[in-house]
């Protein structure tokens, strides 16, 4: 009996001593934001996006980064407002239609839930895996999500989707019409995914149309603001912080970061996670979320990507956040 009052007072200081080291002000969380922002903002690394006209054509100094808390609370610095194309980002919400919609089961079936091993954009993989997009991040599986979302025809689909990130975001977000132009007389081999994933039977609309509609959703306009408040959303089981709408179910919010932590960052997910603990999604737009459970959304927006398609700067800002406010679920 002694021993087991021994092993419970053990446990009760260690839990203490955890809760504590993890347990920071608004002003620290604030300086901690302010610090990423300092240390990482002159790096002269990676460059934009130049497959896609428009993409490299954004000024690539813009950097803010923003945290939003369980409770609302906002802490950011730099270009917060800029907005940028929300592009391979938007995937992440769409995924979360569709789950609210058909359920999680559906998504495992038609889409599938596992990494490729093989560039984003590939054709191979689905060849490979028997007509299996793999999983709703990779082109070929983000798109068979699109065409899986209810509706009666494309303007319907489109109305949904863009009204579902609005409601991650809180706010109505801006269409870049720029960036859809550009992007979508450009999308020959999305066109030919698409079809060959209807060949397998793995649509669930018309192929061209589920793919001017992902082309669509990806031309979205969002800030790391947006993004921060989107991705605490997920973090806060499906409940928008902010406005304090039930966006999602809470028992599909542990699936989506799933997906999130194996397959977010294109070819670089598993270093990603070795490195920080966290699921997170990248945009060739230079946005990455990352999500710390029940705690924080954090979103950083800086377009020079690395040789993976991935945010420079938002890749080591968010990894130095981690770091110091003791975010990694696997250092606990």
């Amino acid at each position: 009996m002694k021993m087991v009052r021994i092993f419970i007072a053990l446990v009760l200081v260690y839990s203490f001593s955890a809760v504590s080291a993890k347990t920071f002000t608004k002003e620290q969380i604030q300086e901690v934001v302010k610090e990423a922002y300092i240390k990482y903002k002159d790096i002269d690394e990676g460059k934009n996006a130049d497959y896609i006209k428009a993409l490299a054509e954004v000024d690539s100094k813009l950097f803010g980064i923003t945290l939003v808390d369980s409770k609302g609370n906002v802490y950011e610095y730099g270009d917060t407002k800029a907005e940028v194309s929300i592009q391979s980002i938007s995937k992440v919400f769409t995924l979360a239609l569709m789950m609210s919609e058909h359920g999680d089961s559906f998504v495992a079936k038609k889409v599938g839930v596992n990494a490729t091993g093989l560039p984003f954009n590939s054709i191979i993989a689905i060849e490979q895996h028997k007509g299996s997009p793999s999983n709703p991040f990779v082109n070929a599986g983000a798109i068979a999500t699109t065409s899986w979302v209810s509706a009666k025809d494309s303007k319907e689909r489109w109305m949904k989707i863009k009204a579902n990130m609005n409601n991650f975001a809180g706010r109505e977000l801006p269409f870049n019409e720029k960036v859809y132009i550009s992007e979508v007389n450009d999308n020959k081999r999305n066109q030919a995914i698409a079809k060959l994933l209807d060949a397998y039977g793995r649509m669930g609309s018309d192929p061209l149309e589920a793919t001017t509609v992902y082309t669509k959703q990806c031309s979205v306009g969002v800030s790391s603001h947006d993004l921060a408040v989107m991705s605490a959303t997920i973090a806060n089981h499906g409940v928008n912080p902010v406005t304090k709408a039930k966006v999602i179910n809470a028992k599909y919010t542990p699936k989506i970061m799933a997906v999130m932590a194996t397959a977010g960052l294109y070819d670089n997910a598993g270093e990603w996670l070795y490195t920080t603990g966290l699921p997170a999604k990248s945009g060739v737009g230079g946005g990455i979320i990352a999500i710390a459970p029940g705690q924080f959304g954090i979103a950083v927006v800086s377009p020079p990507l690395d040789g993976f398609g991935n945010s420079v700067r938002a890749q080591k800002a968010i990894a130095y956040i981690v770091n110091k406010l003791g975010l990694n679920p696997y250092a606990q």
